[in-house]
């Protein structure tokens, strides 16, 4: 479990610099998805638009965002008009039709503990006896007595369960900014998620011996894999019901 728990510390430390413009940059997107009314410029009718979104959020690191049109009721025929009515859009009010009124949506917790447990227990199973802990020991350079000595530390299985519920609900909260659910959604964001992390601490990774980045490097795929498909396959069907 050593490179998923420096994974996550890293994921930790990064979510520190990250987070603030991943939170901007998802507030410009909800503030200018969804459509509106206006009156064309020409013509003086109304018609419905949308802003690009995505484009405004890809934008905005420097604050303002370049906004333009992505759809028209009056599309394709006036397909390259001016956008004169971007204005009116900008100051409209977005109605998004059969969609959530919140802006993400709910993290449900159970998925959440029963992916981390699952990773846990992975981890234990794949640094058994019956698997890698042999080839483990021998990457590590500890003997048996030592082994013993550090499963007994009960610090250490707190910050692996510690470490599985922060990858599970960093899995959750972006399947709920991008609105996904389902088992291939949950396993690509979660892949997406490791390997974002492993390609930003690769120069500290890359220093552990070969034989125990194999080993690790195994377990981190197949965690990454459950957890992904627990937490997305299982969105709002294990959930507690209130009485």
């Amino acid at each position: 479990m050593l490179i998923f728990f420096w994974l996550v510390l890293c994921l930790a430390g990064a979510s520190l610099i990250l987070l603030p413009l991943i939170i901007w940059r998802h507030q410009v997107f909800e503030q200018y998805s969804g459509s509106r009314l206006v009156k064309c410029p020409q013509d003086q009718r109304p018609a419905a638009v949308s802003i690009d979104a995505l484009h405004a959020a890809g934008t905005a690191v420097d604050g303002v965002p370049e906004l333009r049109l992505s759809s028209c009721t009056c599309w394709p025929e006036r397909a390259n008009c001016n956008q004169g009515c971007l204005g009116q859009a900008v100051r409209g009010e977005a109605y998004k039709e059969g969609k959530p009124t919140s802006a993400t949506k709910q993290i449900y917790h159970l998925p959440v503990l029963t992916a981390a447990a699952a990773a846990w227990y992975l981890g234990l199973i794949w640094h058994s006896h019956y698997l890698f802990r042999t080839q483990w020991m021998e990457a590590i350079g500890v003997t048996h007595a030592q082994l013993k000595q550090m499963v007994g530390w009960n610090a250490a299985h707190v910050l692996t369960v510690a470490v599985c519920l922060l990858f599970a609900y960093g899995v959750a909260w972006l399947l709920a900014v991008c609105h996904r659910k389902g088992v291939l959604p949950g396993i690509v964001l979660s892949v997406l998620l490791c390997g974002a992390v492993v390609a930003a601490s690769w120069y500290g990774i890359a220093r552990l011996p070969h034989g125990l980045l194999a080993i690790e490097a195994g377990y981190v795929v197949l965690a990454a894999v459950t957890v992904g498909a627990i937490v997305g396959g299982l969105y709002n069907k294990l959930v507690l019901t209130p009485r």
